[in-house]
């Protein structure tokens, strides 16, 4: 089992950790936020396998089962930036304890759905509770400590989620066969439940509730969502970390050109899922010994070598599962090299409005992620139009962090409104 982090320990600052000050000496246990975090995300996809028995058992079509899963990813993404500025207003634990309890009721109406109009909307208020985790997980770290160090401890709360949208699918897929659709949806019901008692138990209040008036909060968040630093990191983030959804949601119809069986694209993926979390690994070790900007300069060239070697292997028309495997875990590892440094760095901006920050930055993650898998279906092969969204938003998230670190260089931090 994961250890609770360890008290900050106070060493001498670097440049990277002057704007958030010393953080509190506070205790919060790594697997919590790993849960809380874990149960938004894995919501995604894992009733997936089980859509076809609700909808036999409801009634419903397979267009009204799809929007069980794209309504849910919906509300992770607009629920995020509502949280943060609530956090920053109320402190992290009372939204956080607000969001469980709404994962909590609405998985349960979700179970017990009587039709499938039903279980469309349960499932939209599920996520929008479920993504209070995703986005205070986030912020509690930065609370607990200095910029470099929250990096590294983002990077291991990555490796211990990374798994949550890789493995939903199987198990849901051995849940629904097994117990029935509705044991999946009670599954996640469970998981709020138990996150919310531990929640309730061991989680200290890590920010402090500003008291700010709403004019005021909404002035901070307008001026960090103008911030072209904040832009700079969180578009980058974005770009590193979703970017291989483009490959991700065309990788069925890439292989089976390649002329593989429909049964491997989940080997592959997993495989590509572990990329990720080497890069984590690698991320939290290297965190401390590089400076955050550094470790995004090598891990950005990186990714973006790779996703053209992948372009150019698709259009010399030399395509194999085995370049395409071994470009894209190349990829993989360099989101999971310089995705926690993105994150640390874009919510440090402005140490005032952290939560608000997780929030807006998680949104702009999804964004981009929901607008490269649409991308990725463009056109009558599957495997270029993968290529070139990949290769296109590699290139698009270095352009974005030269920009924040020329706004950094003329003082654009300020702007944040520190």
């Amino acid at each position: 089992m994961p250890t609770p982090f360890p008290p900050h320990l106070p060493s001498q600052p670097g440049p990277e950790d002057a704007p958030g000050g010393p953080p509190p000496t506070l205790r919060v246990p790594l697997w919590l936020l790993a849960s809380i975090t874990f149960s938004g995300t894995v919501g995604m996809y894992i009733f997936v396998p089980a859509m076809p028995q609700a909808a036999e058992a409801l009634g419903g079509s397979a267009g009204a089962m799809q929007l069980t899963v794209s309504l849910y990813v919906l509300g992770l993404a607009l629920g995020q930036p509502v949280y943060g500025p609530l956090a920053d207003r109320f402190g992290r634990r009372p939204v956080l304890v607000g969001g469980l309890s709404l994962y909590v009721l609405a998985g349960l109406l979700a179970a017990l759905a009587p039709d499938a109009g039903t279980l469309v909307v349960a499932r939209l208020f599920q996520a929008l509770g479920g993504c209070a985790g995703v986005v205070l997980g986030r912020a509690i770290v930065r609370d607990t400590s200095a910029p470099r160090e929250a990096a590294r401890r983002l990077a291991l709360l990555n490796l211990m989620v990374t798994a949550g949208p890789g493995l939903a699918p199987l198990i849901g897929a051995a849940v629904a066969a097994t117990a029935g659709w509705r044991i999946v949806l009670l599954l996640l019901c469970a998981l709020g439940v138990a996150n919310l008692f531990f929640t309730w138990r061991l989680l200290p209040e890590t920010g402090q509730s500003t008291g700010s008036p709403a004019a005021a909060i909404i002035r901070d968040y307008g001026r960090l969502a103008l911030s072209p630093v904040f832009l700079g990191y969180a578009f980058l983030g974005g770009c590193m970390t979703t970017a291989a959804y483009a490959f991700f949601s065309a990788a069925p119809f890439i292989f089976r050109e390649l002329g593989r069986p429909d049964h491997e694209v989940g080997l592959y993926l997993a495989v590509l899922v572990i990329g990720i979390s080497l890069g984590n690994v690698v991320a939290s070790r290297v965190i401390g010994r590089a400076s955050l900007d550094g470790v995004l300069r090598w891990a950005g060239a990186a990714s973006l070598a790779s996703a053209a070697l992948l372009l150019a292997v698709v259009l010399s028309g030399g395509l194999t599962v085995g370049w395409a495997m071994g470009c894209m875990f190349a990829f993989t590892i360099c989101t999971g090299i310089g995705g926690p440094s993105a994150l640390g760095q874009a919510i440090g901006v402005n140490p005032r409005v952290v939560g608000s920050a997780s929030g807006l930055y998680g949104f702009v993650q999804m964004a981009v992620g929901a607008v490269c898998s649409a991308l990725a279906g463009v056109g009558p092969d599957p495997a270029l139009a993968a290529a070139l969204v990949t290769f296109g938003a590699a290139l698009a998230g270095q352009v974005a962090f030269r920009v924040a670190l020329r706004s950094k260089r003329q003082g654009g931090a300020a702007g944040a409104g520190d």
